[in-house]
Protein backbone atom coordinates (compact mmCIF):
# COMPACT_ATOMS: atom_id res chain seq x y z
CA UNK A 1 0.00 0.00 0.00
CA UNK A 2 0.96 3.34 -0.82
CA UNK A 3 -0.04 5.39 2.32
CA UNK A 4 2.46 8.94 1.88
CA UNK A 5 4.22 10.19 -1.53
CA UNK A 6 6.93 12.93 -0.68
CA UNK A 7 8.65 14.47 -3.78
CA UNK A 8 8.11 17.01 -6.62
CA UNK A 9 5.13 18.02 -8.45
CA UNK A 10 6.66 17.56 -12.18
CA UNK A 11 3.40 17.94 -13.95
CA UNK A 12 -0.34 18.71 -14.17
CA UNK A 13 -2.91 17.88 -16.38
CA UNK A 14 -6.82 18.24 -15.50
CA UNK A 15 -6.74 16.77 -12.09
CA UNK A 16 -3.87 14.33 -12.41
CA UNK A 17 -0.36 15.13 -10.78
CA UNK A 18 3.19 13.74 -12.18
CA UNK A 19 4.88 13.22 -9.07
CA UNK A 20 8.59 12.58 -9.04
CA UNK A 21 10.02 10.78 -6.24
CA UNK A 22 13.77 11.34 -5.16
CA UNK A 23 14.72 7.92 -6.15
CA UNK A 24 13.17 9.13 -9.35
CA UNK A 25 9.86 7.23 -9.73
CA UNK A 26 7.06 9.24 -11.17
CA UNK A 27 3.62 8.29 -9.54
CA UNK A 28 0.05 9.44 -11.20
CA UNK A 29 -2.20 10.46 -8.64
CA UNK A 30 -5.00 12.54 -8.87
CA UNK A 31 -5.17 15.79 -6.74
CA UNK A 32 -7.80 17.97 -5.49
CA UNK A 33 -8.57 21.22 -6.71
CA UNK A 34 -6.68 22.36 -3.34
CA UNK A 35 -3.42 21.07 -4.13
CA UNK A 36 -3.71 22.16 -7.86
CA UNK A 37 -4.25 25.80 -7.58
CA UNK A 38 -1.76 25.72 -4.00
CA UNK A 39 1.04 23.51 -5.13
CA UNK A 40 2.24 25.21 -8.80
CA UNK A 41 4.55 22.38 -10.97
CA UNK A 42 8.11 21.75 -9.81
CA UNK A 43 7.06 22.45 -6.36
CA UNK A 44 7.80 20.24 -3.42
CA UNK A 45 4.78 18.12 -2.53
CA UNK A 46 3.75 15.82 0.49
CA UNK A 47 0.38 14.16 0.45
CA UNK A 48 -1.59 11.22 1.83
CA UNK A 49 -2.16 8.74 -0.48
CA UNK A 50 -5.13 6.11 -1.34
CA UNK A 51 -4.22 2.92 -3.75
CA UNK A 52 -7.37 1.63 -5.59
CA UNK A 53 -6.60 -1.91 -7.14
CA UNK A 54 -8.76 -2.71 -9.98
CA UNK A 55 -8.72 -5.86 -12.55
CA UNK A 56 -7.53 -3.04 -15.54
CA UNK A 57 -5.07 -0.29 -13.30
CA UNK A 58 -3.86 0.96 -9.95
CA UNK A 59 -5.25 4.50 -8.90
CA UNK A 60 -3.46 6.47 -6.53
CA UNK A 61 -5.61 9.48 -5.11
CA UNK A 62 -3.81 12.15 -3.19
CA UNK A 63 -4.80 14.47 -0.01
CA UNK A 64 -3.33 17.23 1.71
CA UNK A 65 -4.38 16.51 5.43
CA UNK A 66 -4.84 12.89 7.18
CA UNK A 67 -8.35 14.53 8.18
CA UNK A 68 -9.52 14.17 4.36
CA UNK A 69 -7.68 10.97 4.11
CA UNK A 70 -9.71 9.66 7.04
CA UNK A 71 -12.41 10.62 5.56
CA UNK A 72 -12.17 9.39 2.02
CA UNK A 73 -12.11 6.56 3.94
CA UNK A 74 -15.00 6.95 5.78
CA UNK A 75 -16.81 7.73 2.77
CA UNK A 76 -15.84 4.63 1.06
CA UNK A 77 -17.57 2.43 3.99
CA UNK A 78 -21.00 3.40 2.45
CA UNK A 79 -22.43 1.18 0.31
CA UNK A 80 -22.65 2.31 -3.55
CA UNK A 81 -20.06 4.76 -2.85
CA UNK A 82 -16.52 4.11 -4.77
CA UNK A 83 -13.49 5.95 -4.72
CA UNK A 84 -14.05 8.09 -7.83
CA UNK A 85 -17.21 9.32 -5.93
CA UNK A 86 -15.85 9.90 -3.14
CA UNK A 87 -12.89 11.57 -4.06
CA UNK A 88 -15.07 13.74 -5.86
CA UNK A 89 -16.96 14.95 -2.40
CA UNK A 90 -13.79 15.38 -0.84
CA UNK A 91 -12.85 17.75 -3.42
CA UNK A 92 -15.52 19.93 -3.49
CA UNK A 93 -16.64 20.33 -0.20
CA UNK A 94 -14.33 20.84 3.11
CA UNK A 95 -14.27 17.90 5.79
CA UNK A 96 -15.88 19.98 8.51
CA UNK A 97 -18.73 21.87 6.01
CA UNK A 98 -18.91 17.46 5.01
CA UNK A 99 -19.71 16.68 8.88
CA UNK A 100 -21.98 19.45 9.66
CA UNK A 101 -24.08 18.49 6.66
CA UNK A 102 -24.21 14.68 7.93
CA UNK A 103 -24.86 15.69 11.30
CA UNK A 104 -27.39 18.36 10.64
CA UNK A 105 -29.27 15.91 8.01
CA UNK A 106 -28.45 19.26 5.27
CA UNK A 107 -29.42 16.65 1.95
CA UNK A 108 -29.22 19.78 -0.05
CA UNK A 109 -25.53 20.80 0.92
CA UNK A 110 -24.50 17.26 -0.63
CA UNK A 111 -26.70 17.20 -3.26
CA UNK A 112 -24.72 20.69 -4.86
CA UNK A 113 -21.71 18.45 -5.13
CA UNK A 114 -21.28 17.35 -9.00
CA UNK A 115 -22.33 14.05 -9.71
CA UNK A 116 -23.76 13.58 -6.19
CA UNK A 117 -27.50 12.60 -6.29
CA UNK A 118 -30.06 13.15 -4.04
CA UNK A 119 -30.69 9.31 -3.37
CA UNK A 120 -26.65 8.41 -2.97
CA UNK A 121 -26.82 11.82 -0.50
CA UNK A 122 -29.39 10.24 1.48
CA UNK A 123 -27.27 7.04 2.05
CA UNK A 124 -24.08 8.62 2.91
CA UNK A 125 -26.10 11.14 5.93
CA UNK A 126 -28.16 8.02 7.09
CA UNK A 127 -24.94 5.22 6.80
CA UNK A 128 -22.61 8.04 8.09
CA UNK A 129 -24.78 9.93 10.98
CA UNK A 130 -24.11 6.93 13.69
CA UNK A 131 -20.30 6.48 12.36
CA UNK A 132 -19.60 10.23 12.94
CA UNK A 133 -21.23 10.36 16.43
CA UNK A 134 -19.14 7.86 17.55
CA UNK A 135 -16.05 6.83 15.43
CA UNK A 136 -15.31 9.75 13.90
CA UNK A 137 -15.49 12.64 15.94
CA UNK A 138 -12.51 14.67 15.56
CA UNK A 139 -11.36 15.00 19.22
CA UNK A 140 -11.19 11.16 19.38
CA UNK A 141 -9.42 10.66 16.71
CA UNK A 142 -6.32 8.35 17.72
CA UNK A 143 -3.18 10.12 17.07
CA UNK A 144 -0.35 7.55 18.28
CA UNK A 145 0.73 4.00 17.52
CA UNK A 146 0.60 3.55 20.87
CA UNK A 147 -3.31 4.54 21.32
CA UNK A 148 -4.22 2.22 18.11
CA UNK A 149 -2.27 -0.64 20.03
CA UNK A 150 -4.97 0.44 22.68
CA UNK A 151 -7.63 0.29 20.99
CA UNK A 152 -6.91 -3.41 18.62
CA UNK A 153 -6.35 -4.73 22.17
CA UNK A 154 -9.56 -3.84 23.74
CA UNK A 155 -11.67 -4.95 20.11
CA UNK A 156 -9.51 -7.89 20.64
CA UNK A 157 -11.00 -8.85 23.98
CA UNK A 158 -14.49 -7.85 22.72
CA UNK A 159 -15.27 -4.53 22.73
CA UNK A 160 -16.43 -2.26 20.10
CA UNK A 161 -14.61 -0.10 18.20
CA UNK A 162 -16.41 3.21 19.04
CA UNK A 163 -16.63 1.81 22.57
CA UNK A 164 -12.85 1.63 22.84
CA UNK A 165 -11.99 4.74 21.09
CA UNK A 166 -14.65 6.25 24.16
CA UNK A 167 -12.71 4.58 26.58
CA UNK A 168 -9.12 5.69 25.39
CA UNK A 169 -10.54 9.57 25.17
CA UNK A 170 -11.06 9.36 28.92
CA UNK A 171 -7.48 8.00 29.75
CA UNK A 172 -4.50 10.36 30.89
CA UNK A 173 -2.31 10.61 28.02
CA UNK A 174 1.18 10.08 29.65
CA UNK A 175 0.21 6.55 30.16
CA UNK A 176 2.11 3.57 28.82
CA UNK A 177 0.35 0.89 26.53
CA UNK A 178 -0.06 -1.58 29.33
CA UNK A 179 -1.29 0.98 31.39
CA UNK A 180 -3.65 2.60 29.32
CA UNK A 181 -5.09 -1.02 28.76
CA UNK A 182 -5.42 -1.98 32.46
CA UNK A 183 -7.11 1.47 33.04
CA UNK A 184 -9.46 0.85 30.39
CA UNK A 185 -10.93 -2.01 32.21
CA UNK A 186 -10.74 -1.32 35.31
CA UNK A 187 -12.92 1.45 34.45
CA UNK A 188 -14.84 -0.75 31.99
CA UNK A 189 -15.83 -3.55 34.65
CA UNK A 190 -16.67 -0.66 37.80
CA UNK A 191 -19.67 0.24 35.27
CA UNK A 192 -20.75 -3.12 35.05
CA UNK A 193 -21.27 -3.42 38.44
Amino acid sequence: MIGKLKGKLSEVSGNVGLIETAGGVFYEVFLTPFLISHIPPKSPIEIYTYLQVREDALVLFGFQTKQEYNFFKLLLTVSGVGPKTAFNIISFIKVEELIKAVKGNEVDSLTQIPGLGRKTAMKIILELSSKLKSEFDMKNMIVSEDDKIVVDALVSLGYKSHEARQMLAKLPKNLSVEEKIKKALKISTAKKY
